[in-house]
């Protein structure tokens, strides 16, 4: 076992489908499990951790999304794709609500499966490593004010008025880090989408939106009335700091 080789989880109740994709992902040099339901998902889980979970929304029993907010709400470094239907963009919808990194739609072209996996693995691993850094003595570090909360660049977390962690997902942390990289401005959708998935602007594609209400229940007063994170109409959004 090579632990710097990325090890998969494949969760997909469709037998052909689960050793295709199986076959075809340890071709491409990942280390890759599959199960074909939630109950074998969590004793794989207990076996060994992955790095992401490919994670199918028709599942017997409790479906994907289900299983995404469980996993969600215990390891929220964990990077998830889900895998939906063509035909029901609700589902995409509602599996980016869950706290999905990405998704998938079915039939899929294997390679641009794989370029979904590789974006979130480079996102969930860089998480990870600044998690396990020290922390740099530099202004830099020092915790940002947004809204209800404060956010600690250096260990990529929000902290609440008392002190608390809010988590933060990989794909929530690098929207929130690329706002404040860039505060006061007003940001397209097309950009953020571009910058953050390394992919190509879909007019149709709501996870920037959705990514951004995630933030804002975690950040604003009011979510409803956001006054940190703003719309700003026909263009995208704005980060709103004090530049006191």
């Amino acid at each position: 076992m090579n632990p710097d080789i990325p090890y998969l989880l494949v969760v997909e109740d469709e037998p052909t489908q689960r050793q295709i994709l199986t076959e075809y992902l340890s071709r491409q040099g990942l280390r890759v499990a599959a199960v074909p339901d939630g109950r074998l998902m969590r004793e794989a889980l207990v076996a060994e951790m992955p790095q992401l979970l490919l994670l199918d929304v028709g599942l017997p029993g409790e479906d994907g999304f289900a299983l995404a907010r469980w996993l969600r709400e215990r390891h929220p470094t964990l990077g998830i794709i889900m895998v939906t239907s063509a035909s029901d963009s609700v589902d995409r919808i509602v599996g980016l609500e869950t706290g999905a990194d990405d998704y998938v739609t079915k039939p899929y072209d294997p390679r641009e499966l794989l370029a979904r996996i590789k974006s979130v693995l480079r996102r969930t691993q860089a998480l990870a490593a600044h998690r396990a850094a020290p922390m740099a003595n530099t202004a830099e570090a020092q915790p940002i004010p947004l809204g209800r909360c404060s956010f600690d660049r250096g260990r990529r977390v929000l902290l609440t008025p008392d002190g608390m962690h809010e988590q933060l997902t990989a794909t929530e942390y690098d929207l929130l880090d690329l706002f404040c990289q860039h505060p006061n401005r007003p940001l397209t959708r097309e950009w953020l989408l571009e910058t953050t998935s390394q992919r190509d602007y879909d007019g149709s594609d709501r996870s920037i939106d959705l990514r951004v209400t995630r933030l804002r229940r975690k950040i604003e007063l009011d979510a409803d009335k956001p006054q940190t994170l703003r719309t700003v109409r026909g263009v995208g959004y704005m980060l709103v700091l004090d530049k006191a």
